[in-house]
């Protein structure tokens, strides 16, 4: 059964945030809602990049296994498959995320979508990485497949789609590095100072220093769910697609 898609604009957006800040409880949220698909985002072919961890880096993963740096959601062994160098999801197996927490950060970490392709738009090699366990850096097979353009790779789920689609094919390793700033918060719980990020996918600039307006929401906008938090691990979604992660390594500035 083929779901008919639905386009929103930007001002859609803003239009139904405007009704919440009005103070409206009732207005039944969908997720499709705050999917926005137009304009369509500019392709733009990578280079080829290889980065090795620097001497001050803290390495998260380096291949051969998860249990010293990683855990399950609920504190067990992370039930994710190790071989051949890369972690990769195991339906079912749930989230993982890093034993130690980080505020402001460089990270950097390389993913990989499944060779053989399945699925479409958000069907196709989904997975995420969370930083400070909250807000969404998406990972998504989006060579030659199209979603909303703030819910594909590269972007910052349902807030910013990135400048430029830098995808490479199914099957190949891609590059994420992150510089992040994490919230301040007054002491009535709202934002002193939001969180910033700036990513650079392979090689490339998708997000330029943006402001999140809070925690990843999967409905509903994201600003009306903002609650002061501390230092937070980094989490790596199990959507159910065999994502594969390697090469991963964070300095804490």
């Amino acid at each position: 059964m083929t779901m008919k898609r639905v386009l929103f604009s930007a001002a859609g957006i803003l239009a139904v945030s405007a009704i919440f800040a009005q103070g409206r409880t009732d207005f039944p949220m969908k997720p499709e809602m705050t999917e926005i698909w137009d304009p369509e985002i500019t392709v733009v072919t990578p280079g080829t990049t290889v980065a090795d961890a620097p001497s001050d880096a803290i390495v998260l993963f380096d291949g051969k296994n998860l249990n010293s740096e990683w855990t399950s959601e609920n504190g067990t062994e992370p039930g994710w498959k190790v071989a051949d160098g890369a972690a990769t999801v195991v339906k079912g197996a749930g989230i993982i995320k890093t034993k130690r927490v980080f505020n402001d950060f460089q990270l950097h970490i390389e993913w990989r979508s499944p060779s053989e392709v399945v699925g479409e738009s958000q069907g196709r090699g989904n997975s995420g990485i969370f930083l400070q366990g909250l807000y969404e850096l998406q990972v998504l097979d989006n060579f030659n497949n199209r979603t909303y353009r703030n819910g594909q790779a590269g972007s910052f789920y349902k807030q910013y789609p990135p400048l430029v689609n830098v995808c490479k094919g199914p099957g190949v390793w891609q590059v994420y590095d992150v510089i992040y700033t994490a919230p301040r918060f007054k002491a009535d719980g709202t934002f002193f100072t939001p969180p910033t990020v700036t990513v650079l996918h392979n090689g490339v600039l998708v997000q330029n220093h943006v402001a999140l307006r809070g925690p990843t929401q999967y409905i509903g906008i994201p600003e009306y769910f903002v609650k002061p938090h501390g230092a937070g691990p980094i989490s790596l979604q199990d959507h159910g697609n065999p994502v594969s992660y390697r090469n991963i390594w964070i300095r804490e500035l």
